[in-house]
């Protein structure tokens, strides 16, 4: 992680500097809890260094459609596309994303100024209490209906589990917890960062976090995104006070994999980068398919070009 002193020294120099911003920054987001609280966040720490802001709302494809997994949606780029216009059509000055949801190749015209620390990335097994079985793996009873849209989440579901039914699950984060209450689901899974920030109660729930070398996360998974225009330098100047060095060149890793492997939503593929101790460790399952054999290895070195390298040789052996 980034050391806290870093960035506050970045910021304590931005404030003796004269900031030349747009007043207010017009923030563009999605419209979920989840989503807002991201862009609260960010909105919380330009406050905090002298920049003020407003939210508008953006709805996007992904928003729209509800009755499709993500898998089958066709294109890239679903949840942040609309927003990406927005930018584009200078309606809106900043962009605030889940990393994990935004296409590896930036639009043109387009950069990712800074990105947050990443919080919690494992991934969250919430269990109804009816379908609990500690002695089975991942503590759900056997032939469990699994409620999630993620490929990359089935493949590794059924790889742990091969009796589970991984089932199609849509809406945002409070609703699917409400349908595993209601019974439609026997369990769900959910990352855990969202969970956090929503600060949900579970407490009626069974709740089993789960280790990244156990369902290995999504590449960027629990980090946020701060995206606007090329040409907006003076914005792209303050964000840079507000960047997670260290995170920036975990997500690198995590995201150069899932780019050389022309993938998105539909791939079945987690990367998950740690750099600690002068070295990356660096975690990786890959599907072709959700429900085709996968290949589940971690890996470590101290350059990230290499590292790439080698995973990518693994996955195409």
């Amino acid at each position: 992680m980034t050391r806290p002193s870093t960035l506050l020294a970045d910021r304590a120099l931005l404030s003796h500097k004269q900031i030349r911003v747009k007043n207010p920054v017009i923030i563009g987001s999605r419209g979920s809890d989840l989503a807002l609280w991201q862009a609260h966040f960010v909105q919380q720490q330009l406050r905090e260094i002298g920049v003020s802001s407003s939210i508008e709302i953006i709805k996007t494809k992904g928003d729209a459609i509800q009755y499709l997994s993500f898998d089958k949606i066709e294109g890239k780029g679903f949840f942040t596309k609309e927003i990406e216009d927005a930018l584009l059509a200078r309606t809106i000055d900043l962009a605030v994303h889940s990393h994990k949801d935004l296409e590896t190749n930036s639009p043109a015209g387009l950069t990712i100024a800074a990105v947050s620390e990443r919080a919690d990335a494992r991934e969250l097994l919430l269990i109804h209490p009816d379908a609990v079985d500690s002695s089975e793996p991942w503590q759900f009873k056997k032939e469990a209906r699994i409620g999630t849209s993620s490929a990359r989440r089935k493949a590794q579901l059924l790889h742990a589990r091969p009796d589970a039914v991984a089932t199609d699950i849509r809406g945002n984060v409070p609703t699917r917890v409400q349908k595993l209450r209601n019974g439609e689901f026997d369990a769900i899974l959910l990352a855990k960062a969202g969970v956090d920030r929503l600060q949900l109660d579970l407490s009626d729930l069974h709740v089993l976090p789960l280790e990244v070398n156990e369902l290995v996360p999504a590449p960027a998974q629990g980090v946020l995104a701060m995206q606007t225009r090329s040409d907006d330098a003076e914005l792209i100047s303050v964000l840079k006070s507000l960047n997670a060095h260290t995170v920036q060149r975990n997500i690198y890793i995590e995201r150069r994999v899932l780019n050389r492997l022309q993938g998105g939503c539909q791939l079945p593929l987690g990367v998950h980068a740690n750099y600690q101790e002068n070295h990356f460790h660096v975690w990786v399952a890959f599907a072709k398919s959700w429900n085709a054999p996968i290949l589940k290895f971690d890996i470590a070195g101290t350059d990230e070009s290499e590292l790439i390298e080698q995973i990518l040789l693994r996955i195409n052996q």
